[in-house]
């Protein structure tokens, strides 16, 4: 009894750990400063007064940048 309930249990974790990465695949998006939960940057572009250019991006995730800087 107990041997087929073991086989049971162990079937099911092959399943769910195959089936789990494409449940949560289309959370995260990879765009072109890292990975977010959102596919565009979320970014404010302006000119202040002096006109001089100003950017400013949530943060992702993941930066890319701060990858790079980490293995250095």
């Amino acid at each position: 009894m107990f041997k087929t309930y073991n086989g049971i249990i162990t079937t099911m974790k092959k399943i769910l750990i195959l089936i789990l990465p494409f449940l949560f695949s289309g959370c995260l998006y990879v765009n072109d400063r890292g990975i977010d939960t959102h596919y565009y940057n979320n970014c404010k572009e302006y000119y202040d007064s002096m006109g001089i250019y100003h950017k400013t991006c949530d943060e992702n995730l993941i930066e890319f940048q701060n990858l790079k800087d980490a293995t250095k």
